[in-house]
């Protein structure tokens, strides 16, 4: 019988993944199962979901887990969404941007919205009706979020927004768009605002390519253009102008936790698929898994991937309870993206050629792993931000 992703490293379940979250858990597991991998594959050849997809995950009650519940959501914590994370890692539909949807975009309108606006945009983004995207990046400024280009100013109640965006994920479907704009261009981090644009309401939004990516192909990743974009200024999130680079820091960690949750997720993936694979497999007529090698190594990578989940159940639970450290969750990006890659290089080369073939999920892991390292802010710029605290 395989080994199950979420019992390769033998672990007890940590304190916050109590029963309704194993029980989301389980849910998920079995909607990913059934619904999205048999699909999974066109999706790929497709780079993008369709919005079915997404209507069904919001009917499962997938999106805005950890949106109250007078807002459409099911009033759970960031553990239910780490639930899902975990669940969309171990079943290997890496590309359902549906993380990003849930514990990045929706959490801006949480703490950040008005009574007015968390009523209008969130029930529609537990339902799947909107589709989130945050546009940060542009062409010239990527971990460098003080470097935005993008402006918006006021004409009348109304913003007009002008700039490009790059490398934004959920980019072709999403309809709901925070974006990223100077105010105020000569007040540096202070001149950042976040103005929700929603798609379908306005003139002068364009998409540009669905990018080609090495990895993660069935998440649609794209250009995006304002030209002369009007929004009401209602649409800017907080009380007032100047607040957006705040609240980009203020939110960063969750992001930054969230890629820790799909990298220990892929690797007990890999791990759990290449433990099977090597007791099956024969080379000098016996098991694979017999050589003192094939031993050796994969007892050094469950033990750091033992050490890996250990400190992300930390990190975990000090979120769950509001004590986690931008610089904690730093570590927790850089290191478990970082292990994840190697990881999933190590479990490859235990494959032998067959590792090589598009055909073997090992091949997809080794691809869709890469971006982790380079997004939500490169391992690079990590590493300053912990250097700082020393």
């Amino acid at each position: 019988m395989a080994t199950h992703p979420a019992t390769v490293l033998g672990l007890p379940k940590p304190d916050w993944a109590g029963d309704d979250v194993a029980m989301l858990y389980d849910m998920a597991e079995k909607f990913l199962d059934a619904e999205i991998a048999p699909r999974y594959e066109e999706f790929e050849k497709a780079e993008c979901f369709d919005r079915a997809s997404w209507k069904k995950a919001g009917e499962a009650g997938l999106l805005c887990a950890s949106m109250p519940e007078e807002y459409g959501g099911s009033g759970g914590t960031y553990a239910h969404e780490s639930a899902i994370i975990e669940a969309i890692g171990h079943v290997g539909v890496d590309g359902f941007g549906i993380s990003l949807h849930n514990s990045i975009v929706a959490p801006y309108i949480l703490h950040y919205g008005s009574e007015e606006q968390k009523k209008k945009w969130l029930p529609k983004m537990a339902s799947g009706e909107l589709i989130g995207a945050i546009a940060m990046t542009e062409p010239g400024a990527g971990s460098d979020l003080q470097g935005v280009k993008t402006r918006a100013e006021k004409d009348g109640n109304h913003y007009r927004i002008n700039g490009s965006k790059t490398f934004i994920t959920n980019g072709q479907l999403a309809n709901l768009i925070i974006v990223v704009a100077k105010t105020n261009p000569s007040a540096g981090a202070k001149g950042t605002s976040l103005i929700v644009v929603e798609t379908d309401e306005v003139e002068g939004f364009e998409r540009g390519r669905n990018l080609d990516k090495i990895g993660l192909k069935s998440n649609d990743t794209s250009e995006l253009f304002f030209n002369d974009v009007r929004v009401p200024t209602s649409n800017l999130l907080g009380h007032e102008e100047g607040q957006g680079f705040i609240q980009l820091m203020q939110q960063l960690p969750q992001e930054r936790l969230q890629i820790g949750a799909g990298a220990i997720a892929m690797i007990e993936r890999a791990l759990s698929l290449t433990i099977d694979y090597v007791k099956e497999r024969k080379a000098f007529g016996k098991a694979v898994i017999e050589f003192q090698n094939t031993q050796f190594k994969l007892a050094e990578l469950k033990t750091e991937a033992t050490i890996g989940r250990v400190f992300y159940n930390d990190c975990v639970a000090r979120h769950v309870n509001g004590g986690l450290d931008p610089v904690t969750a730093s570590m927790a990006k850089y290191w478990l993206s970082d292990l994840q890659n190697k990881i999933v290089d190590e479990c490859l080369q235990l494959f032998g050629g067959y590792g090589y073939m598009n055909e073997y999920p090992i091949a997809r892991m080794f691809r869709d792993a890469r971006v982790q390292r380079i997004y939500g802010g490169t391992n690079e710029i990590m590493k300053l931000l912990i250097a700082r605290s020393l």
